[in-house]
């Protein structure tokens, strides 16, 4: 299991900031969470292509994995699915799945399931979880001191660049800020990046984007099963 897969672990459990939201103080920025409000209250559901990026500045190395996830509201919870290939179209080597406030990831060439629970920390674990994908502004703010840093293009579509640093001490030791590039009106990332203290970097990509239609959840069923 890679640093980025203990990471996303331990960040399902940590517990986040729960400062009361404030308005922004940037106008544009304040127009682009206000746009994820609206925009939040619209979503259903998203399925993408995904490639995870994985930088280790202490060898200095990327190694790239690839697959596809999906983000569904489900009885007023978060369910996410992922399937990572260690290349593209290749069979996938890991499921992470996380629903009703516990997950695993099932790693298919050990042949070994880790789970984790959210506990009493459910309602911030999938706070997290829906960061760009059906989360609103305002749950933005809850988390994180936000900047924008200007509206970019990725893969022809107009999107907010936006820099969010934890406000949670502890949640700063696993990754102290992550950039977003995303599509305010549908509130779906297209790129991340996330910082590491230690200079390490996982960027995402999200490609050909399904966005508010029916998923197919068995396409992401491990075959622990």
């Amino acid at each position: 299991m890679n640093r980025f897969a203990h990471i996303m672990i331990a960040a399902f459990v940590l517990t986040t900031a729960t400062a009361s939201a404030h308005a922004a103080t940037d106008p544009a920025l304040d127009k682009v969470l206000r746009q994820l409000d609206a925009s939040s209250a619209k979503f259903q559901s998203a399925e993408a292509d995904l490639q995870w990026d994985n930088y280790e500045k202490i060898v200095k190395e990327t190694t790239s994995q690839y697959g596809r996830t999906y983000f569904q509201r489900k009885n007023n919870t978060i369910d996410v699915g992922i399937t990572l290939a260690q290349k593209q179209g290749g069979a996938p080597t890991k499921y992470i799945h996380f629903s009703d406030g516990k997950g695993d990831m099932y790693d298919a060439v050990a042949k070994k399931v880790t789970g984790f629970s959210a506990g009493e920390n459910r309602s911030r674990v999938e706070s997290f979880l829906a960061l760009g994908f059906g989360g609103s502004g305002k749950d933005i703010e809850k988390s994180y001191n936000v900047t924008l840093q200007g509206m970019e293009p990725v893969d022809g579509v107009s999107t907010a660049k936006l820099d969010l640093v934890p406000k949670d001490p502890e949640t700063a030791q696993t990754f102290n800020h992550i950039t977003m590039w995303i599509d305010a009106s549908r509130d779906i990332p297209l790129k991340q990046v996330t910082y590491t203290p230690e200079g390490d970097t996982r960027t995402a990509f999200y490609r050909n984007v399904r966005y508010n239609t029916p998923v197919d959840t068995k396409k992401y069923a491990s075959p622990k099963h």
